[in-house]
């Protein structure tokens, strides 16, 4: 069975101004009271998924996060596929376990333990 996508990531030069754009578009909830200053989103769809936005950390980017058994499993399977690791698989207390690779094109694709 295919692995669901399950969060989404916007990195803007300025995560506020990022903020105020994407909640006036589309009119999504967004709350950034968090130690991170992360923009959680909830995006109020039917059907849809939500995300994040925040500042840069090397550049802006979108980025999608699939939902996975075993991070480390797949970053072996996307390396022997001609990706990289670029974060190994981390645990944030009381939140989340991801992981992050480049596919062969460098496109950054986060993983997430469901």
């Amino acid at each position: 069975m295919g692995k669901p996508v399950v969060h989404f990531e916007i990195h803007g030069k300025d995560r506020i101004e990022a903020q105020r754009f994407y909640q006036s578009l589309f009119d999504w909830k967004i709350n950034d009271d968090n130690p991170f200053n992360y923009g959680m989103v909830e995006t109020g769809g039917e059907g849809g998924i939500n995300g994040g936005i925040s500042g840069p950390q090397d550049g802006t980017r979108v980025m999608v996060y699939v939902q996975v058994d075993d991070p480390q499993a797949y970053l072996d399977k996307a390396e022997s596929l001609g990706g990289k690791t670029i974060m190994p698989v981390t645990e944030i207390p009381n939140a989340v376990t991801l992981a992050q690779f480049v596919d062969p094109d460098g496109n950054r694709v986060g993983l997430v333990k469901g």
